[in-house]
């Protein structure tokens, strides 16, 4: 029953068990040592009438002389009256009674022995014959300080509850006071709280962090939630990762996970856009960053992350051997008209001027080949070279390895170096797309002067000077997509490598575009695994 319950009607009966608990205990307790304290004060009161009766010279003599006079109960009633005592008992110090408020026991002896021979004053509680009361004696001295008779002063105990009740009646106001104050501020408590969970019961609460967090460790995409102020409220496992986010960063400001950069505008909101690519030191990422508003409250951003680089590679890939393809189905058209030459040189000119032929053909189609075999000294890097010299070919362009290139077995990385050419190549390849002739491209490479130097330019309309600085931004690009291929990164990944190599790369303002590569030898190095994903999304 009790889970059944509203959030507002848990609220209201916690806070009031609570007050009621506590203002229980707490009135209990004050009545406690309220009573204490008004018995103790009862008979301070009581000893006190007790001594100033003792000390009146009139009940002194009295007392000594047995009382012939009956002046004592008299003055006791007097006394009794002006105090609001319950009694005033004065006795020799034998017991006999010189007076109380029953008649018909004075002149007898009192039960008990006289408790004030020690010269000394008492206080107690006196059962009695007219009811339990706190009790003060004092004694009766003479002249020569010798004890002569006993004043024993009563307040009844109804007197002091009556007292007490008075107060505990002021208690239990304050009490319900207390307990009216105590709804109020329960209900206003659950109406806030209410609000501040969108009207959610506790049940729907629990459901929902348990399917959150099903959900947000289950996926795999990189979820990211930001409050307006920049903490970091929700992250799952996989958006760790791929931020290369190693503490549990709930709580942490998004400036102290995120160095500065285009990552970090993406996430901020620094940056706005759909699906935008973001390269970091392992991966390709497409951010999406989503604002979150309920019941009109700014309740920050959430940002979804998702992991390209394996797919970016491979449509590029794919967009590489639809290349190749397309040059290789261009050569087969010729090589099949240079079989129909063969064919009819034989049948009419004869064996020799078919051979000949022959010669001239392989001379022109190998010499290229091992030309640049001969100069460059990385096979891998030559093979690309001559592939990429038949794609542009095939595209009408004319692709040139300068004689003076020369390209010993470099230190730098292998992998590293086939993606910046590879890179730098096809970017000019796409940029001489449409242009007029001459559409031209040229490839130096050189290892002199203790440095790796590449230099590839064009004929093309070049970078413009206003985009010289954003051209190594990745997703940065002057050409609308071709289909899934995402442009605006093998800038950013030929900048990177470059940098992480101790290297430079300079850009030239058109038109012509010219970028100049530059990489220290010595040092250079690097294992292929940190190329990994330049290599894979060249």
């Amino acid at each position: 029953m009790w889970r059944s319950r509203t959030l507002a009607s848990r609220i209201l009966v916690g806070v009031l068990a609570i007050l009621l608990l506590t203002m229980s205990l707490g009135g209990i307790l004050y009545v406690t040592l309220t009573g204490n304290t008004l018995d103790q004060q009862s008979g301070t009161d009581a000893v006190n009438i007790a001594g100033t009766v003792a000390q009146i010279p009139e009940v002194r003599d009295a007392v000594e002389r047995g009382d012939p006079g009956h002046i004592i109960e008299p003055l006791a009633q007097q006394v009794q009256a002006s105090t609001h005592a319950a009694y005033v008992v004065v006795t020799d110090r034998t017991g006999l009674r010189f007076s109380h408020p029953n008649a018909a026991l004075i002149g007898r002896r009192l039960e008990e022995p006289v408790a004030v021979l020690d010269g000394q004053k008492h206080i107690g509680i006196d059962p009695g014959s007219l009811g339990r009361s706190a009790n003060g004696k004092a004694p009766i001295v003479d002249a020569s300080g010798a004890v002569v008779g006993q004043v024993s002063v009563g307040i009844l105990e109804w007197q002091v509850a009556g007292q007490l009740h008075r107060q505990a009646l002021t208690i239990a106001l304050y009490t319900a006071l207390a307990l009216a104050i105590g709804i109020v501020a329960s209900l206003v408590l659950a109406r806030a709280i209410k609000r501040v969970t969108f009207g959610l019961e506790l049940s729907e609460i629990t459901s929902l962090l348990q399917e959150r967090e099903a959900m947000l460790h289950g996926i795999r995409e990189g979820v990211l939630g930001v409050d307006p102020d920049g903490r970091v409220n929700v992250i799952n496992d996989e958006a760790r990762r791929l931020l290369r986010i190693r503490s549990a960063a709930t709580g942490e400001h998004l400036d102290a996970l995120i160095p500065a950069g285009r990552l970090h505008d993406l996430l901020s909101g620094t940056i706005d856009g759909d699906d935008e690519v973001v390269l970091t030191d392992e991966s390709l990422l497409l951010v999406n960053r989503m604002p979150v508003a309920l019941a009109g409250r700014d309740l920050g951003y959430v940002v979804t992350l998702r992991d390209r680089t394996e797919l970016e590679a491979l449509v590029r890939e794919l967009h590489a051997v639809t290349g190749l393809t397309t040059a290789l189905r261009a050569q087969e058209h010729e090589f099949a008209n240079r079989l129909h030459v063969v064919s009819g040189l034989l049948d009419l000119a004869g064996p020799e001027e078919a051979a000949s032929y022959l010669s001239e053909l392989t001379h022109a189609s190998l010499a290229p080949a091992e030309d640049l075999r001969a100069r460059i000294g990385p096979p891998v890097l030559a093979a690309l070279l001559v592939a990429k010299m038949a794609i542009a070919s095939e595209q009408d362009v004319q692709l040139v390895v300068t004689p003076e290139s020369h390209l010993d077995q470099p230190a730098v990385d292998v992998h590293a170096l086939l993606t910046i050419v590879g890179n730098l190549v096809d970017n000019a390849l796409d940029a001489l797309g449409g242009q007029p002739q001459p559409r031209r491209v040229t490839v130096h490479l050189s290892d002199a002067d203790a440095g790796l130097r590449v230099l590839v330019t064009d004929t093309g309309p070049g970078v413009p000077a206003e985009a010289v600085e954003e051209v190594f931004v990745d997703g940065y690009s002057t050409k609308a997509p071709r289909g899934q291929l995402r442009r605006g990164l093998g800038l950013a990944l030929v900048h990177r490598i470059v940098l992480r190599a101790g290297g430079s790369i300079e850009v030239s303002p058109g038109p012509g575009a010219r970028f100049d590569v530059r990489l220290p030898v010595a040092g250079a190095g690097r294992s292929q695994s940190d190329y990994r994903v330049a290599g894979g999304l060249r």
